[in-house]
């Protein structure tokens, strides 16, 4: 008989802590979500979760605040009127002396009754500066919450500050619940104060970026009539540099004699230096690793300097390893806060299926950030390249003129669900040995929309443009011709697999080139996701892709994606659907992000 009880009690332990006190919850009209977000508001309930017994100082301090946690959730809600009951063995908490709690708490009875929703009577705030919107929900006749009037009182207090009334700020309101009507007048009242101007901007710690540095990249407008959003600007512009972790902007408690306002930035450094490694492998163009080390502030002025490698086609099947050498250099706020100044020096060796090219590049130029979604570039540049490809061997120098404009609105760079990106390039070329005067135009379009529940399905596209007009085929600069096939066009297909077919079973790259890409990406856990996609892609000797003169070719396949927090592992198994070539092989594609 002692064995069975020892038996009985050690399997009561092993199943799990022993209960803290019984609880019993009542509330008969509280249903749904409701009743699952007051268990969750509740401390006491969260006691009743814990491992650890509570004691009955710990049961009583938690019954006591849930009386306010709980009325707060109803008021969320629009419930004004509700009544709570919250005992502990038989008797109220808000009766029992915090000095005297119970020694043990054996039984809690959480009595809820919910009562009528409320609407709003009256819902008005007063005065509004121009063009303030208020939230839809705050009107008369809608259900009535807290959340709706803290909304109504921002959205007042901000539409003031946009007008350069920094100070503006809530001077008194008036809340009424009428019950036998079941509705709450909600007036509230808002003291604008005086119109300011920024005043100077002050930089609260040590840094080892100067300080007329700083406030040349912050571009503070002093003198200005106050903006909330130049301030978003002025500590963007700040960030976007990469000299500090710690960037926080904020306003002087008062305004000076001259209606001015001082901002202070509190900034912390990021380390100078960055050293970074990556690696990407498939089964054709074999390994490639790359690599660079980065100073955040090369001179004291937030400079950037940039030294980058990389080494490709590693065991690969694409006709050799590629080898090349970067160096970047930048300025942020050169010729305004929002205007960089850069410089380039690019070295490469390239050894492509149906091509090789030594090739030496320099470009200066200017980067424009019009907002932080859009940016234009403007540069010229020299390039010297020797190259052998299907028409024999060349050497050509080149005067180039760049341009770019590219737009990111996507939610995550690195795994995109929903947002846009587009990128167009136009680089005029001038020829100076070796080649023909022409132009280079690249687009590179994508899209991204996700649904279902908690948007687990996403579906991805990208389309890809390219063209060179001005030279023939045969004397067009061989490193701006286009080819398909690889992990940025077409899976599946072997790499720089479609050209343009040439005497002899040659294949010259085209000067068009089109490619349409498609992703179904399908969540099934926190972490892992499975993707399908087709790829198309469409190569043509002419100086536009009409789509009909040229050859096309398409794969398809499978993928993993495991998210790891800084961007997903990528495996993608691709297939040849149709096109010249094999049709019968795979190719498998390792990374980290998405392919686009």
């Amino acid at each position: 008989m002692l064995k069975i009880i020892a038996l009985s009690v050690l399997m009561a332990l092993l199943a799990g802590p022993i209960a803290a006190f019984e609880l019993r919850v009542t509330s008969p009209d509280v249903k749904g979500a409701l009743a699952q977000d007051l268990l969750d508001v509740s401390l006491v309930v969260g006691l009743r979760r814990a491992d650890e017994l509570p004691t009955g100082q710990d049961v009583l301090a938690a019954a006591r605040a849930d009386y306010a946690r709980m009325v707060g959730l109803f008021y969320e809600r629009g419930y004004f009127a509700p009544e709570i009951s919250i005992r502990l063995n038989g008797r109220e908490a808000a009766e029992i002396p915090g000095i005297a709690p119970p020694p043990v708490v054996q039984t809690v009875d959480i009595g809820v009754t919910a009562g009528p929703q409320f609407r709003f009577g009256q819902a008005r705030v007063a005065p509004l500066a121009r063009s303030t919107d208020l939230p839809e929900d705050f009107a008369a006749d809608e259900i009535a919450t807290t959340e709706a009037m803290r909304a109504a009182l921002d959205a007042g207090v901000t539409g003031w500050r946009k007008q350069g009334h920094a100070k503006a700020t809530l001077s008194a309101q008036s809340i009424t619940a009428h019950h036998d009507q079941r509705r709450i007048d909600a007036d509230i009242r808002l003291a604008p104060g005086p119109k300011l101007r920024f005043g100077d901007l002050r930089i609260d710690g040590t840094s080892a970026v100067r300080q007329n540095r700083i406030r040349d990249i912050a571009g503070l407008p002093s003198g200005a009539v106050f903006d909330p959003d130049e301030l978003e600007r002025v500590t963007e512009r700040l960030r976007r540099t990469g000299a500090f972790s710690v960037v926080a902007l904020s306003e002087a408690e008062t305004p000076a004699a001259d209606q001015t306002l001082d901002i202070t930035a509190q900034l912390v450094d990021a380390p100078p230096r960055r050293i970074g490694f990556g690696a990407e492998l498939s089964t054709q163009e074999g390994l490639t690793l790359s690599g660079f080390w980065l100073h955040r502030n090369l001179f004291g002025g937030a400079e950037r300097l940039r030294i980058s490698g990389e080494v490709s086609g590693i065991e690969g099947e694409t006709g050799g390893e590629d080898y090349e050498l970067g160096l970047r250099f930048s300025r942020p706020a050169t010729f305004n806060e929002d205007t960089d100044f850069y410089t380039t020096l690019n070295l490469s060796s390239r050894n492509e299926p149906n091509y090789s090219s030594k090739r030496t590049a320099i470009e200066a130029g200017i980067r424009r950030y019009a907002s932080p979604e859009r940016e234009y570039t403007f540069g010229i540049g020299f390039e010297a390249a020797n190259t052998t490809d299907a028409f024999g061997s060349n050497s050509y120098r080149l005067l180039t003129f760049p341009a770019s404009a590219e737009f990111d609105y996507r939610d995550d760079p690195l795994n995109a669900t929903s947002g846009y990106y587009a990128k167009a390039t136009v680089t005029p070329f001038v020829s100076v040995k070796g080649t023909e005067n022409g132009v280079r135009t690249t687009l590179d379009l994508r899209t991204y929309r996700s649904t279902g529940p908690d948007d687990r399905l996403t579906f991805a596209l990208r389309g890809q443009l390219g063209a060179v007009a001005g030279p023939s085929l045969a004397n067009a600069p061989t490193d701006f011709l286009f080819f398909s096939g690889g992990g940025g066009t077409v899976r599946g297909h072997d790499y720089q697999s479609l050209g343009v077919a040439q005497a002899g079973g040659a294949v010259s790259g085209g000067r068009s080139f089109l490619a349409l890409s498609t992703e179904l990406r399908v969540k099934t856990g926190d972490r892992l996701s499975l993707v399908g996609f087709l790829d198309a892609g469409y190569i043509g000797a002419e100086s536009f892709p009409d789509g009909t003169s040229g050859n096309w070719h398409t794969g398809a396949g499978l993928g993993l994606r495991y998210d790891t927090g800084f961007g997903p592992v990528r495996v993608d198994l691709g297939v040849p659907v149709s096109g010249p070539g094999n049709p019968t092989g795979f190719q498998i594609y390792i990374g980290i992000g998405q392919a686009f």
